[in-house]
């Protein structure tokens, strides 16, 4: 039956018109130090992110991917190049405008959860949607990626994969356009990873929020729509999955 809905929803993809881009970056480079102790951490990198897409970034630590997604998401500026999203070119925003920027468009998933210990995991997800302009319930978000069962647990009382899910749900809270994911599954074993992945492949297909996940292993690349494969602060290649595969059928 999954194969069959995925069957499906490949078809429904290759039938529409192509997808608006949600944000675009041109000419991206990043220098840390000068002279001889320069880093080139990007080297004029080009990028689109369509809208409702999942985009895997694929490459070894050093490639540039973490820099890459810090400065699509505003927590970085580039040394040159720019990103524009929504008609603004953001890398033109003062610190206020790039702090809204963030709090009302952009989910951000990384490594390690950030829970905040003394509170549950709906209270963890309600500091986001306190603030958030059109945010949903904490228990909604809890239930998407399917926590809605554990909501009144400290991250002491749950596992690894649950504290991860609950980082997701407060990402996805606040209804973001673009959901950006730094390593979601690199502190996890394959199987629950496999449990992460899952849900955030279903907030991709049920929200259409447009999702950039980042990430050195390559079998994760298999459930994206596009892959975008880095190398010394530079794309290599980016090639179309025609056909991809579920999270649920992932292993490495």
């Amino acid at each position: 039956m999954q194969t069959d809905q995925r069957e499906a929803d490949d078809a429904r993809k290759a039938d529409a018109p192509p997808a608006k881009t949600a944000l675009s970056a041109r000419g991206l480079t990043k220098v840390y130090g000068t002279g001889e102790l320069a880093v080139w951490a990007l080297r004029g990198v080009d990028l689109d992110l369509r809208e409702g897409e999942l985009v895997v970034l694929l490459g070894a630590s050093g490639s540039g991917k973490s820099t890459l997604l810090n400065i699509v998401g505003g927590l970085d500026r580039p040394t040159e190049g720019s990103v524009h999203f929504d008609g603004a070119e953001i890398t033109r925003f003062n610190d206020a405008r790039l702090t809204r920027y963030r709090r009302d468009h952009v989910g951000f998933v990384f490594q390690f959860y950030n829970l905040v210990p003394s509170l549950t995991a709906e209270e963890n997800v309600a500091l986001v949607t306190e603030i958030a302009p059109n945010p949903m319930k904490p228990s909604e978000a809890l239930g998407l990626i399917g926590l809605g069962d554990r909501q009144t647990h400290f991250p002491a009382q749950l596992s690894g994969g649950e504290q991860q899910r609950v980082a997701i749900a407060r990402a996805i809270a606040k209804r973001p356009r673009i959901l950006l994911c730094d390593e979601p599954t690199g502190a996890l074993d394959s199987q629950t990873g496999v449990v992460v992945l899952e849900a955030i492949e279903r907030i991709n297909r049920e929200l259409g929020t447009t999702t950039a996940l980042i990430t050195h292993n390559a079998g994760i690349s298999a459930m994206a729509d596009r892959v975008i494969r880095l190398a010394d602060g530079a794309i290599q290649d980016v090639s179309i999955n025609g056909h991809k595969i579920a999270a649920s059928e992932l292993s490495w």
